[in-house]
């Protein structure tokens, strides 16, 4: 029994080996083989006029200012909502926060092509309204500014999500005792809310910075017609133009932007260096302040920005996907669905789109699940220094910028594969395995917090009667899990069906996206069927998830981080 059963815990041999062995492959090799690459392109001398080019620096400059504007409005915006929606009693607090953290699920070349056909003087929406701008007008949104807005829109969930999770932690009690005391609701945020609060805001810009500096289908859509390049679309464009240098060049690219990455996250070590938060008390008061009279001002003004970020730049969709074309005016005599009817039946490629993009999303969800499982199995039963590494290295690909991970897969499966001498390039099976890696860590979450709530004492009793590992992982754990496991399976699903950054350099004839076909579609000048594809997106990612929001009550704690 011991030769199958790792003594101190019912963990097979062979299953911490198996992790190890996943994780290299999907985590290690990728990464190491792009700063291989990098390194030998530097040591060589090749990445000498690359570095010495203007345009790489310009790129640079970009990426780093539209980030930190980006970080700036994403801060205002998900701080204010933070705030209001986890500590007051505004009113529709549950769908305030459901719906202000849809944006971040709906993919960034659909955000920008809805502001796009929102905004300008062409837009369909704005006639129908009868506000136009004077003809001629350039594209605000073709801008430094139009970027950084984007990404505040974009990323501004994040920050919400990382500084309510901070907040659910303050204590309850010490903030009853100041109003107690006579305090003011103002002097209570000011000098106990805010102060402890400032790690969750911290942490949120981190992410939100790091977000922006690897986002590709928000400065693809509005900075490539403008002439804007970030690090991540000038990477594409040197992909595009493919050279005997190019290998080498996007190696190098992709580590500046890790590098960007990796700056924005010391700086918020540095600034939480020194800081101490421990906490002593009650914690999680959800709703600690009253806003009295302040409600009707509170409440207006969040719907208000959750109108201009969801149904306006929707509405607009909408319009932009009836009308013929570009800069008509939507009237009933022009409104048609000529364009839904062509995405649906008549083009190959926005067909073949669909059936690639479902295929997989639903591959990656139910293949890492299975992975995942015995992932968390492995790792809640060490619970040591190997397991923390390895949970780690899963988090890392995830961490990065995608377009990192889509550069380190062609690195590693650009040439045919050792023995089998089969070409995993220019298929369908090199963005499976991207996927694979970019999205572990959110598959492992749900399913990681299933586990640690187990009772070990059920699955202990039915080793010592004799059951095999996979009988009991199949009669006792499966079944306990299964919510974490479906949770795990739609979040998958929701953010790989909808992905550009990864497929955007890895697709080739016959494997496009739905994110790359809408970025198509789009940059050949058919907005009206960019516009219906991505319609029926953003009615896939509000489906699924208002699924997960109907499983929330039997998952555990944290898995869906918008819930109380």
């Amino acid at each position: 029994m011991y030769g199958y059963v790792r003594r101190g815990n019912s963990q097979p041999v062979w299953l911490f080996p198996f992790v190890v062995f996943v994780v290299l492959i999907l985590s290690v090799l990728p990464l190491a083989r792009l700063a291989e690459a990098g390194t030998a392109a530097l040591l060589r001398g090749g990445a000498y006029e690359l570095i010495t080019d203007p345009a790489l620096w310009r790129s640079t400059w970009y990426t780093v200012e539209t980030a930190v504007y980006g970080t700036v409005i994403s801060l205002l915006i998900g701080c204010l909502f933070a705030f209001l929606l986890t500590l007051t009693d505004i009113a529709g607090r549950g769908l305030l926060g459901f719906l202000f953290v849809l944006p971040m699920m709906i993919p960034p070349q659909v955000t920008a092509l809805a502001w796009v056909q929102m905004s300008g003087p062409s837009s369909p929406f704005l006639k129908a309204l009868h506000i136009t701008l004077p003809l001629g007008s350039p594209q605000p949104l073709y801008s430094i500014g139009g970027i950084a807005l984007l990404y505040g829109v974009q990323h501004a969930p994040l920050v919400y999500l990382a500084l309510r999770a901070s907040l659910m932690t303050l204590p309850r009690d010490g903030i009853e005792a100041a109003r107690l005391a006579g305090a003011s609701g103002l002097r209570v945020f000011c000098d106990i809310v805010l102060p402890l609060s400032m790690p969750g805001v911290i942490a949120g810009g981190a992410i939100a910075f790091v977000s922006s500096v690897g986002n590709f289908g928000i400065p693809a859509i509005l900075g490539i017609p403008a002439s804007i390049f970030t690090l991540s679309t000038l990477i594409f464009t040197k992909f595009s133009s493919f050279g005997p240098r190019t290998f080498g060049d996007i190696a190098v690219l992709s580590m500046m932007i890790a590098v960007i990455s990796v700056v924005g996250l010391a700086v918020q070590g540095r600034a939480l260096r020194g800081r101490d938060y421990r906490l002593i008390g009650l914690s999680g008061a959800p709703a600690a302040l009253s806003l009295g009279r302040w409600q009707y001002l509170a409440l207006p003004l969040v719907t208000s920005i959750l109108f201009a970020m969801l149904v306006a730049p929707f509405l607009a969709l909408v319009a932009g996907a009836l009308v013929p074309a570009y800069g008509v005016p939507l009237s009933l005599k022009t409104a048609s669905l000529h364009a839904f009817t062509e995405i649906l039946f008549r083009q190959t490629a926005t067909r073949t789109a669909f059936s690639n993009s479902l295929f997989l999303a639903g591959m990656t969800s139910m293949c890492l699940l299975a992975m995942t499982i015995l992932v968390a199995y492995s790792l809640t039963k060490r619970r040591d220094v190997a397991s923390r590494l390895i949970a780690g290295l899963i988090e890392i690909p995830y961490a990065l910028p995608g377009i990192i991970v889509a550069v380190s897969f062609i690195l590693v499966f650009a040439a045919p594969l050792p023995v089998l001498h089969v070409t995993l390039y220019g298929t369908i099976w090199i963005i499976l395995l991207a996927y694979f890696s970019a999205y572990f860590a959110v598959s492992l979450k749900p399913v990681f917090s299933a586990f640690l709530q187990l009772d070990p004492a059920l699955e202990e009793a039915a080793r010592l009667s004799g059951a095999g590992f996979f009988r009991r992982l199949m009669d006792i754990i499966l079944p306990l899990i299964a919510p974490a496991a479906g949770a795990s399976v739609i979040l998958v699903f929701l953010i790989a069906c909808n992905e550009l950054t990864v497929s955007a350099l890895l697709w080739s004839a016959g494997t496009q996206t739905l994110g790359v076909t809408i970025y198509n579609l789009d940059d050949s000048g058919s907005s009206d069927l960019a516009s219906a594809m991505s319609v029926l997106v953003v009615a896939m990612v509000v489906g699924l998830m208002l699924l997960l929001e109907f499983l929330g009550k039997r998952l555990p704690k944290g898995v869906l981080p918008w819930r109380s």
